[in-house]
């Protein structure tokens, strides 16, 4: 009778643990369980993306990155093969979001403060160039070249918009694109050589600690007010968070600053760390963000967690 009971016992604790296994399986459901993010190829996304990404995986998701260009990412959005656009600049893209309105959800900002426009180096500044208006006034000096990042990036088109309807003079100009890294490394040989160019520029970016550089007026029509004010949005695809509820709350919480993006693209472009690297870095240099982050957000199995971030960082 009493290796009866036991048996028992034996069987019930087995099936309690099975159910508990089963819940804990179906905190989240299936779909969920992978966060697929986009990246432009910009490294102020990449640091978001690795901030991200590295919550996720402490609370025990996996995660994947894709390379896109941004009209491909909305497009990826629209046709849910991405989950999260984490670099959603506005007025900057408005065109796509105008396109693909209805294929996405804008979920909160996720930065503000930020700024994109044409800019030079202090010493053209010095030598009277302030506006977009002066640039062709010295055509010759700048080879009538205006140097972008990377093909069908939203700012390569304002550029290139710009141009074809001969504004400021610009008329018989060309863009030149290329790579952020290919752009900033021809700024630093400029710099060096006291040469003239101009080029696009942007903050958050570490190139506004490294370089004296100069941000150009009088490109509101385009860029916007404020030298190209602009706040960055997070998208997801239509219906994400009400199905993976916990990641929304956690998309929902994230909010970052142009100091703290700054300084972990700096660790990439200047210390060559892995993005991944230098997230978790800063992530462990800065645990108090995680409450706010965090708040209200489990792990996949249903767990608290701020603990398991917190445990997963250590572990690192």
């Amino acid at each position: 009778m009493h290796d009866r009971m036991r048996t028992l016992k034996q069987v019930a604790l087995a099936g309690v643990c099975v159910m508990s296994l089963a819940q804990a399986q179906a905190a989240v459901p299936e779909e969920c369980q992978t966060v697929r993010f986009s990246d432009p190829g910009w490294t102020d996304i990449n640091v978001t993306n690795a901030i991200t990404t590295t919550l996720l995986e402490g609370l025990g998701y996996e995660t994947s990155i894709d390379l896109l260009s941004v009209p491909i990412g909305f497009k990826s959005l629209q046709n849910n093969d991405i989950d999260v656009f984490l670099g959603n600049w506005m007025p900057a893209q408005q065109t796509f979001a105008d396109q693909y309105e209805g294929g996405y959800e804008r979920i909160r900002a996720n930065l503000e403060g930020a700024k994109f426009t044409l800019a030079v180096p202090q010493s053209v500044k010095d030598a009277g160039i302030n506006s977009f208006s002066d640039l062709d006034k010295h055509a010759e000096k700048f080879d009538k070249r205006i140097y972008g990042i990377e093909p069908g990036a939203p700012a390569n088109n304002l550029i290139q918009k710009m141009i074809d309807a001969d504004e400021f003079g610009l008329g018989d100009w060309r863009l030149v694109e290329s790579s952020e890294q290919g752009m900033l490394s021809q700024v630093n040989r400029a710099a060096r050589r006291d040469e003239f160019m101009v080029f696009l520029a942007w903050e958050p970016h570490p190139m506004n600690l490294q370089q004296d550089l100069a941000y150009l007026s009088g490109g509101d029509e385009y860029f916007g007010p404020n030298y190209g004010g602009a706040t960055v949005y997070t998208l997801t695809r239509n219906g994400y968070t009400e199905t993976c509820a916990n990641v929304g709350e956690l998309l929902n919480n994230l909010e970052f600053t142009l100091d703290m993006e700054s300084e972990i693209m700096g660790a990439i472009l200047n210390e060559g760390e892995d993005a991944g690297e230098a997230a978790q870095q800063w992530l462990s240099q800065h645990p108090d963000v995680l409450d706010t982050w965090l708040a209200g957000v489990k792990t996949v199995d249903g767990e608290p967690g701020l603990p398991a971030v917190k445990q997963h960082l250590d572990a690192r």
